[in-house]
């Protein structure tokens, strides 16, 4: 499919047709718990929907932007590592999981990421723009020149994580010492 737009669909209750969407957007549609296995996204847009739960094993996102959506629980681990590049913007990630991920330079702006699994991803340059990371797992995970300015709620362990040159505000230190036991204040 090519520059088509889809609004309002409830794909659980209508088969969603796996193939290549390119230049598409997708507004108000309801994924949860769809199979979306094996599709292809490119320079698509997705605007208020919810994918919830959907399965994403092997499908393809490429330059594909989500803006105001539910994605609780994906498994972009499970995805096509090739070509992964995506923006996140006012929509809610909990549970979801980049582990291992190659997806630098991505933007996540006014998200809720909790208790999302960065372990082992590679995030240089990543932008966490007034996100709420609690419960995030940074473990083993590339950062170097990650943007955490006016991110809250982190936890990082400076040894088990890459940070050279990552950004830090002066209220967001806690969330680095915190394995130390130091009390800020």
């Amino acid at each position: 499919m090519f520059e088509q737009t889809y609004t309002q669909i409830d794909f659980t209750g209508i088969p969603f047709k796996k193939g290549e969407y390119e230049s598409c957007i997708f507004k108000s549609c309801d994924f949860s718990n769809v199979e979306l296995s094996g599709s292809f996204f490119m320079d698509c847009e997705f605007l208020g929907c919810n994918l919830t739960m959907a399965s994403i094993f092997k499908s393809s996102f490429q330059n594909v932007k989500f803006k105001d959506c539910k994605l609780l629980g994906l498994r972009f681990d499970k995805c096509e590592p090739v070509g992964l590049s995506f923006e996140f913007k006012d929509s809610i990630l909990d549970h979801s999981s980049f582990y291992q991920c190659k997806i630098g330079k991505t933007i996540f702006k006014d998200c809720k990421l909790q208790e999302v699994d960065f372990g082992g991803a590679q995030l240089g340059g990543v932008v966490f723009d007034n996100c709420d990371l609690f419960g995030a797992i940074f473990d083993n995970t590339f950062l170097e020149k990650a943007d955490f300015r006016t991110a809250y709620n982190y936890q990082i362990d400076p040894e088990s994580n890459r940070l050279k040159k990552a950004k830090f505000s002066l209220q967001g230190l806690p969330g680095l010492l915190n394995k130390y036991g130091i009390e800020i204040e």
